[in-house]
């Protein structure tokens, strides 16, 4: 891929201000949908459990897209593929506000995640050709910062907007900062791609490879042997799309970058920490109102912390990260993750539930400290003209751990009871996050 030298002053500020837009549209549609799935299954009149398909298909297309939009991006343009991905997104939100029925639905929710697969891939690989090296950590962070705010203030602005309207109205929101977002990425670098064919047949064996993997780890609680039989399925699927890229000086699965301890060790230690993270996250709203019979509205004022800190926190790590170790970071972060998911555990919180504030203060800062500085790392340890397979690989890593994360508290629940489940996913939690830092502390520091 042509290098592009970095933007100055007001394009740069407008570049990054469309890259963080962008991830605001994608994120905060996501968090203002789950809050709204009663809502919706009521008016499609369908039941709770049928209306999770409205999540599982956004999901769905992200990940079976995140590597072949990082591929196309390389091959055509970040710029290009980004934009066409946020003109898919806005226009499956006309779709979705429009839906007559479920299936309609789920099927323009589809298309949703494809777009949003192109914006999620391509997000950080444009910051790295909009910023200079020495602030690249910085812009990680104000990413952060965007996604952490859009998912802490999901819920309230979903609430808000069911308190006085329909759930299509929940869509129609998506419209103009979409506009607002095309408009923007006027500003962003046009960087020429290499023109490099994608291989269809490896598309194809990655959707498939992914798909199975996502249906059958969904399934896996319910329908076990059909659960088997698609993760099965999947495992032979990967295993053939490997071997056909491997060969390939390109692949669409960056087995190149792989190679590289590095950014094989972020990429690990990425998935170790949101499957450590999810469990957490899956298990507090369980153990605040089941074990210590908080109301909703308290449950989300104790979590709020967390979110809240993982936004103060970013943009100063971020900045921090462009000047010192950031595998020391990350150590740091994953021990102070592991410290506030086990307190929690341990705690006696029965007597006061004030001290949970201190330890989701800290899960929020050991977040910040991880994640930051272990993305920074992983797209500085990929050449420049590898930076979109560098972002899909990351995104990847990210889904893959909260959905491993998502299946094991199913399968803890269904294994222990409801007074006992919450503490054990707490613990293997921390037990998570603290196997990231370590990992971070054998990477080489780049």
């Amino acid at each position: 891929m042509e290098q592009c030298p970095k933007l100055p002053g007001r394009r740069r500020a407008a570049a990054t201000v469309a890259v963080l837009m962008a991830m605001v549209l994608a994120v905060l549609d996501a968090a203002v949908v789950n809050v709204a799935l009663p809502s919706m299954a009521r008016s499609l009149q369908v039941s709770p459990g049928t209306s999770i398909w409205i999540i599982t298909a956004y999901q769905l297309a992200l990940v079976m897209a995140l590597l072949p939009c990082a591929a196309l991006g390389d091959s055509l343009g970040h710029r290009r593929v980004f934009t066409g991905g946020v003109v898919l997104f806005t226009a499956a939100s006309v779709l979705c506000a429009v839906s007559p029925s479920l299936p309609w639905l789920v099927a323009s929710r589809f298309l949703q995640g494809l777009g949003a697969a192109a914006i999620m891939a391509l997000g950080i690989a444009l910051l790295r050709a909009i910023v200079p090296q020495d602030r690249f950590g910085a812009a990680i962070g104000w990413n952060a910062l965007a996604v952490a705010l859009s998912s802490a203030a999901g819920p309230a602005i979903g609430a808000a907007i069911l308190a006085g309207a329909s759930w299509p109205w929940l869509f129609a929101l998506n419209l103009p900062l979409g506009a607002m977002v095309l408009l923007a990425t006027r500003a962003l670098p046009d960087v020429k791609g290499t023109a490099r064919a994608l291989d269809k047949i490896s598309v194809a064996l990655n959707a498939a490879a992914f798909a199975s993997l996502v249906v059958g780890m969904e399934l896996l609680t319910s329908h076990s042997v059909p659960a088997a039989l698609l993760i099965g399925a999947a495992a032979i699927t990967l295993a053939a799309l490997v071997r056909r890229e491997l060969p390939k000086e390109v692949p669409l699965i960056p087995l190149d970058l792989l190679r590289t301890p590095s950014f094989r060790t972020s990429v690990v230690a990425s998935f170790c920490c949101f499957a450590g993270i999810t469990l957490g996250l899956l298990a507090l709203p369980f153990y605040l109102q089941h074990n210590l019979g908080l109301d909703p509205l308290m449950t989300a004022f104790y979590m709020a912390p967390w979110p809240l800190t993982v936004a103060i926190a970013a943009p100063l790590v971020g900045r921090l990260a462009d000047r010192v170790s950031t595998a020391w970071l990350c150590v740091v972060g994953g021990a102070c993750l592991a410290v506030g998911l086990s307190a929690t555990a341990m705690w006696d919180l029965q007597q006061s539930v004030r001290p949970l504030m201190i330890f989701t203060v800290l899960c929020g800062l050991g977040f910040g400290l991880f994640q930051v500085p272990n993305n920074r790392n992983m797209f500085l340890a990929a050449p420049s003209a590898r930076s979109g397979a560098a972002g899909g690989m990351q995104a990847t890593a990210r889904l893959a751990g909260q959905t491993v994360g998502g299946v094991v508290m199913t399968l803890i629940f269904a294994l222990f009871p409801v007074d006992t489940a919450p503490m054990l996913a707490l613990g293997i939690g921390a037990t998570l996050t603290l196997a990231a830092g370590v990992l971070s502390a054998l990477r080489v520091d780049t």
